[in-house]
């Protein structure tokens, strides 16, 4: 492909579209991505060296670029489109293994990265930009994949991100508080998630977990449901062990190495894919892994450390609620909140850690331009135990967390999962919670 809307991505040869970002804008770059070797640029305004296409709207005039020139060559693959607050990345995956397994090649875009057979690479955003997502489809077509199951994002769907993008299914999982500093109100959130269901193609299909309060805005008469009430594909009877969970699906019995009943939805929509393609193989579910950080699990000594992406209030609940059915002798959580984000959400995840974990540590997460001191001050706003203490240093909480574990205790380190950074102020650095614990334990 010969479009390009990074310069420092240009090559000789390529079309460079000035793009306005929130933050950055496209047109300032005009001159480095001719220096790399454009030989055409589209903008709003301004005259060039080369040849100069000037538009109302750039990002408009290449997403009309993209579907004339590139959608009829990928719009033969399966795309399988999976959206919600929590449950996207761990749903994304199990589907991405599960076809895997049964010989079918499947990719997968999201929040970990692009997979082919393998990671490919990390995306900066769960849904990336329109480009980048032909890029990558183009890639999946070319090396002869048959399926792409896609995160997609409700900001990504309320910025058109995914127009001229269209799917065979699209899976809704639940909607909970978070990204209402973006939304907000909760009907915006909802609506915007819709978006998806309004991208299928003519013979797609809808997948609803029908026990989620908001499951009416995705629900049609071609909807698939799921969930424990009456529902196409109706769970029950389930048992939540520290190493599996079991569980009936349709009376029939289902068991998994995956832990929680967050993780029996996830499963769920996870089979109905396959029902639906008729490579349903029983077998194969045994065999599915959580994705990287998704309630990832560390032995050590006669207790667990599990790493987890929780980040969000519904998140947080479910995760220490169901680590608690397991029976453990004792909960410790270390968890913060990211800076410049929806701070609505501090002051309940705050309570919830404290009052069903046995000890929290609060730390920080990714702080951003905000001041450690503040996001903490937010999370503490309504906790009424003194079941906790403050340590911003992540790796010394981590540590702290580790050597405060005794025997059959459990600790949780949740908020970063898979991320291998830590962002201050607009700086990565890096840093991870898996191999800091890792580090640590092996000393």
């Amino acid at each position: 492909m010969k479009l390009q809307v990074n310069s420092k991505e240009v090559k000789k040869g390529d079309t460079f579209f000035a793009i306005k970002g929130n933050t950055h804008d496209g047109h300032d770059y005009i001159n480095e991505a001719i220096k790399n070797g454009a030989i055409k640029v589209i903008a709003e305004h301004g005259s060039y060296s080369v040849e100069t296409v000037i538009v109302e709207n750039t990002k408009e005039c290449l997403k009309e670029c993209l579907e004339r020139c590139y959608y009829k060559y990928i719009s033969d693959l399966k795309l399988i489109g999976v959206t919600g607050t929590n449950g996207k990345t761990t749903t994304c995956y199990l589907i991405y293994q599960a076809l895997n397994k049964v010989g079918k090649k499947c990719a997968y875009i999201g929040t970990i990265g692009f997979y082919l057979d393998k990671k490919i690479k990390d995306l900066n955003n769960t849904t990336p930009d329109i480009l980048d997502i032909y890029k990558m489809l183009i890639e999946c077509k070319d090396k002869g994949y048959e399926y792409v199951v896609i995160e997609v994002s409700s900001q990504a769907l309320s910025m058109n991100i995914l127009d001229t993008i269209y799917f065979d299914y699209a899976i809704f999982t639940n909607l909970t508080k978070e990204h209402l500093d973006y939304h907000k109100t909760m009907r915006n959130y909802a609506l915007a998630k819709q978006l998806l269901f309004k991208k299928l193609k003519p013979n797609g299909l809808s997948i609803i977990n029908i026990d989620d309060e908001y499951y009416s805005y995705f629900l049609d008469e071609n909807s698939l449901t799921y969930g424990f009430e009456e529902s196409d594909y109706k769970i029950d009877n389930y048992e939540l062990f520290i190493d599996k969970t079991i569980f009936n699906l349709n009376d029939e019995l289902i068991e998994t190495k995956l832990i929680g009943k967050y993780n029996i939805y996830n499963l769920t929509a996870c089979i109905i894919i396959l029902k639906q393609l008729k490579l349903y193989n029983k077998d194969i579910i045994k065999e599915l892994n959580p994705p990287v950080g998704r309630v990832e699990k560390i032995e050590y000594k006669n207790n667990l450390i599990i790493i987890d992406y929780a980040h969000t209030p519904d998140a947080v609940l479910k995760i220490i609620t169901n680590v608690r059915k397991t029976n453990p002798n004792k909960i410790y959580t270390i968890i913060g909140c990211g800076g410049n984000r929806d701070k609505s959400k501090r002051e309940v995840m705050g309570k919830i850690s404290t009052e069903m974990s046995d000890y929290v540590i609060f730390t920080n997460d990714n702080p951003r331009f905000e001041k450690p001191d503040d996001i903490i001050k937010d999370m503490l706003t309504n906790v009424c135990k003194d079941n906790y203490k403050v340590i911003k240093n992540r790796k010394k909480a981590i540590k702290k967390g580790i050597q405060m574990l005794n025997e059959n205790d459990i600790l949780l380190l949740l908020g970063k999962g898979h991320e291998e950074y830590q962002i201050i102020k607009n700086k990565r650095k890096y840093f991870s919670d898996k191999n800091t614990v890792l580090k640590y334990i092996r000393r």
